[in-house]
């Protein structure tokens, strides 16, 4: 597998190098973030991670749709490794641990669905990816990180896919003109 990442990596020209170099920071920043910030509720309802964490999703469907899957992979890989690294030195171990887990498999599912989207219509791959995959992310953060705690992770993970729903809503658009921007970069022009 490792080997299979560096392959991918190697291949890629100084601009699509440094567009992998930006999607990992991205995707660390943001993760970390999420850590920190699903600690500081808004309601009983809602964490000001959901509003940070869907950039994840965003960051892995460009990369996937303009370096292809097995690039996607090493952001997700790369990205999880520095922020599981990050998140131990500045969040809770507990809500580290649960959000490596819920990130890897979310992410990991993210890139397989959008892989075999890909060559459908420009927003059903993101769409139906980050619909699913943000789910499954939910489900196994919340209950990782917070249960037997007696907070209300319950209506927390309500409103986190709730929100989660509506970002992916949001960021479609983003998604759209970041894709046209970074069109150059493309590995797989068959992708669109």
């Amino acid at each position: 597998m490792l080997k299979n990442y560096l392959e991918a990596v190697a291949s890629l020209s100084g601009a699509q190098k440094l567009f992998l170099l930006a999607a990992v920071v991205a995707m660390a920043i943001v993760v970390t973030a999420s850590n920190i910030l699903v600690e500081m509720p808004i309601n009983d309802w809602l964490t000001w991670g959901a509003l940070s964490y869907p950039v994840a999703f965003l960051v892995t469907d460009i990369t996937n749709r303009t370096l292809g899957v097995r690039v996607a992979r090493y952001v997700v890989v790369v990205g999880f490794i520095a922020a599981v690294i990050m998140s131990l030195l500045i969040a809770d171990s507990r809500i580290a641990i649960a959000s490596g887990s819920a990130f890897l498999v979310a992410q990991l599912l993210d890139v397989t669905i959008f892989d075999r989207l890909r060559r459908q219509s420009w927003w059903k791959a993101p769409v139906i990816s980050s619909v699913i995959a943000s789910f499954v992310d939910t489900v196994i953060f919340f209950s990782l990180a917070f249960a037997g705690t007696g907070l209300p992770w319950q209506t927390w993970a309500m409103g986190d896919y709730a929100t989660k729903l509506v970002m992916v809503v949001v960021l479609i658009l983003p998604f759209r003109g970041l894709i046209r921007i970074t069109d150059p970069l493309t590995l797989a022009p068959l992708a669109r």
